[in-house]
């Protein structure tokens, strides 16, 4: 049982899992904190929350657990506000996309890398971003991945990881750079190739009816692109190194297709689609609709 869970940045993800930890009976009370107090009363109304304040100290005061669910640009300014108010002893943790990225910033903001600090990222996530768009069942049977420094109390790690699996979720951990590298493959690069996509269309001539006449297959590879794009900027730079060496691997392996479709060139044409086809059927459940973000 969390006594007093205190959500900084109460959107999609720090929503949900108050919505689900509640449904669980996991936890007492929810205190929401950030700067939006527009948003913070919305998310009292809506039952996510049972107070919030926009004061760092006075939502840190008697938490004895504590999420960062802020964008990775601004972990790094909560972190030194939190520093001299945080409970020492009490596990914090984060639902940042890039982990190393994360321990940089509270590292940095706290003057060292507090030991009930535990980085984390649940990998589940839509497309849709704000309170109004939580639900408590968005980490029903998702991973969350946790990635403790060598420093990290033990106990902090398995109060998190406990939280996490009330919330429904499964528990894996990694290394802060493993978890980067897997990350800018699976999550990052797809989410930079369709805003990048979307953008590249809407700057046709013929844009208007590109999108009029846009299939099913469109609208599925683009919906991310209808993901926050403050969230994603913050990604991309803070996780820059690895989602730039997967870049110029796509690019490379595009580079290959374009010279087979210039050379006429079915079988290998044939080969890149069969060999995508079979890795994807193999590997990819296709009844998860869910993002990994």
């Amino acid at each position: 049982m969390i006594e007093r869970l205190v959500i900084f940045g109460v959107g999609l993800i720090g929503g949900s899992l108050a919505l689900a930890l509640r449904e669980a009976g996991a936890v007492r009370e929810v205190v929401g904190c950030s700067r939006n107090a527009d948003n913070l009363r919305e998310a009292q109304r809506l039952g996510v929350i049972d107070r919030w304040t926009t004061d760092i100290a006075a939502a840190a005061e008697g938490a004895d657990m504590g999420v960062l669910a802020v964008p990775l640009g601004a972990m790094e300014p909560l972190a030194r506000e939190l520093a001299a108010a945080w409970p020492e002893d009490s596990p914090l943790t984060d639902v940042g996309s890039s982990k190393q990225a994360v321990i940089d910033a509270v590292g940095s903001g706290f003057g060292g890398l507090p030991r009930a600090f535990v980085p984390g990222h649940p990998i589940a996530g839509t497309e849709k971003s704000g309170v109004t768009a939580a639900f408590p069942s968005l980490f029903r049977d998702r991973l969350v991945i946790l990635t403790p420094a060598d420093a990290t109390n033990p106990l902090a790690t398995d109060r998190v990881a406990a939280m996490w699996q009330a919330a429904g979720a499964r528990v894996e951990y990694m290394t802060p750079a493993h978890h980067d590298r897997v990350l800018a493959a699976t999550s990052h690069l797809p989410h930079v190739l369709a805003f990048t996509l979307v953008s590249s269309l809407a700057n046709m001539s013929e844009r208007d009816e590109i999108f009029h006449y846009a299939a099913g297959g469109f609208r599925d590879f683009t919906r991310i692109a209808s993901s926050d794009p403050v969230v994603w900027r913050d990604i991309c730079l803070a996780n820059r190194d690895a989602i730039l060496e997967v870049i110029g691997q796509y690019q490379a392996d595009l580079e290959n297709l374009r010279a087979a479709i210039e050379g006429r060139d079915a079988a290998t044409i044939e080969r890149s689609f069969e060999h995508a086809k079979e890795t994807r059927d193999r590997l990819c459940d296709p009844a998860d609709a869910q993002l990994d973000t």
